[in-house]
């Protein structure tokens, strides 16, 4: 399947089995997701800048640009909002998304639909919080005043040595270890949050009743099993946006503008290697077979379906992810049922209900979700829901907790996150000469902006390795500053990559 604004290009869709060999040398991305996407377009900055003579081959097994960033309409009716069933928010902080937010005019709409968040441990319904005095002395009383204090200061911290990713000094590094180690995170990423957290002189009773809620909805992993870089992650979402529209449009336009061959519906079988009459990899779909100078995975591997050389395939470790159930919803009933919650009828609950594992470590009851809320209306009268669960939720229960008021019910069970356990080892970026892994990055952090920094990465190792050059020209070292690099404009904040 072909998007129509995307270059075509007969001479790879009309292959079948001949082998496609063409004197300009070709790079294979394989998966359109926020990785795929992004790598194609940071490649197409060093043609643009330096009239790199490359052409780019995008293949996607799905119908969609977008991966994990994904959207629905209820009753399939356009006119109707979307709603996202997989990543759908951003912050200030991730500066790609947010800069092609800007750039393809796109529109940033408020992920934060107001109300009160409140914390559910499966029996009970511990707190709950929003704005005004009464909400924060509620808080100051529950949690005392250094708690939120101390979160937020070890937040701020990755914060900032996140954001030195995107100046003119950005390092590329070709082991995550290594830019663990430079960016003060190794010990966040071999200690749980729990542990990292309470060491850090936040409250356990806040760090597993508020951040464990954060790491559930965010991550659908629990705070002594998720790393403290996942943690950190996960409470760093204040002032969400989305995309008006979808954020997938994001990837859309970085491969519209990328002017990258996209495959839709082309599922790749199997990567080779030859090196008669040159060093080629050898891509084999549906779409038939071809030679290129270089492949970039940027598909979780051990999902792919993709036969690797049994030397390669071995270099991966397995990744084990998150098997989540996502169930979006319309309803009339303007909040859930308060007798499930042990509450009398006509209680104010929250718009959000988010849960806590900590019950179940005391041998009380599990939450039958990871996280509840309403998205705001979709037409008058009628909410849109959305739940995630570890198990599948049946109608009966639905209809139950929303009183009978249940519209149109949309389901969808992936594995939406990576399992973010402390770890001190990574897979490779490299698996071979020409030949990178995107998708590597995972086991660090698991965002849509952190696959576009990663894939910036891989980029630029490819193109110095392959090309004598860069998205901002050659650089001989993970230190050394692009060559011939100018000041990005007064009127923008820089961000490397964007600007040179």
């Amino acid at each position: 399947m072909r998007i129509p604004f995307f270059t075509r290009n007969e001479t790879l869709e009309n292959a079948e089995e001949a082998t496609v060999v063409q004197s300009v040398p070709r790079i294979a991305i394989i998966g359109a997701g926020a990785g795929g996407s992004s790598a194609a377009f940071w490649i197409s900055k060093a043609k643009e800048r330096y009239g790199l003579s490359v052409e780019i081959d995008v293949y996607e097994r799905e119908t969609y640009i977008g991966g994990r960033s994904t959207i629905v309409y209820p009753y399939s009716n356009t006119s109707l909002p979307p709603l996202e069933v997989g990543a759908s928010i951003f912050v200030s902080a991730n500066k790609n998304i947010w800069r092609a937010s800007d750039e393809f005019n796109l529109t940033r709409r408020e992920f934060d639909q107001g109300g009160q968040t409140g914390v559910w441990d499966g029996e009970e319904l511990l707190f709950s919080f929003g704005d005004g005095w009464w909400h924060t002395v509620k808080a100051i009383l529950r949690f005392g005043m250094l708690a939120p204090r101390r979160t937020e200061q070890i937040v701020g911290t990755v914060i900032k040595q996140f954001l030195t990713l995107y100046t003119l000094e950005a390092p590329k590094w070709d082991d995550i270890a290594d830019l663990a180690a430079s960016l003060g995170f190794s010990d966040l990423i071999q200690s749980t949050t729990a542990n990292y957290f309470v060491k850090g002189g936040v409250s356990k009773r806040f760090a597993f009743e508020v951040v464990e809620a954060a790491t559930r909805v965010n991550y659908g992993q629990n705070l002594d099993e998720i790393h403290g870089l996942g943690g950190a992650a996960s409470m760093g979402a204040t002032g969400a946006k989305g995309i008006l529209g979808g954020n997938f449009q994001v990837f859309e336009q970085f491969l519209k503008h990328s002017g990258a061959n996209v495959h839709l519906k082309t599922e790749v079988a199997s990567i080779s290697e030859i090196s008669s009459p040159s060093r080629q990899w050898v891509v084999k779909s549906a779409s038939g077979t071809v030679n290129y100078q270089a492949v970039i995975l940027a598909a979780p591997f051990h999902s792919s379906g993709i036969n690797l050389p049994p030397s390669l395939a071995s270099s991966i470790p397995e990744q084990p992810y998150v098997r989540l159930h996502v169930t979006l919803l319309t309803t009339t009933s303007p909040t859930p049922d308060p007798a499930y919650f042990g509450l009398s009828a006509g209680a104010v609950l929250p718009n959000m209900t988010l849960t806590t594992h900590e019950g179940v470590r005391n041998g009380r009851k599990e939450p039958e979700f990871n996280s509840l809320s309403y998205h705001g209306l979709v037409r008058d009268g009628e909410w849109a829901v959305k739940i995630f669960s570890k198990e599948r939720l049946s109608d009966q229960w639905l209809s139950k907790m929303f009183l009978g008021q249940v519209g149109w019910v949309h389901r969808k069970e992936w594995d939406a996150y990576p399992k973010l356990t402390p770890t001190s080892t990574f897979p490779p970026l490299k698996l071979d000469r020409g030949f990178y892994y995107v998708n590597a990055f995972e086991p660090f952090i698991s965002t849509m902006e952190t696959e576009t920094i990663a894939s910036r990465n891989i980029v630029d190792l490819l193109l110095n390795e392959e090309f004598d050059s860069g998205i901002c020209g050659p650089r001989l070292s993970a230190t050394d500053l692009p060559k011939n690099h100018t000041t990005a404009s007064s009127d923008k904040e820089f961000v490397f990559g964007w600007d040179c």
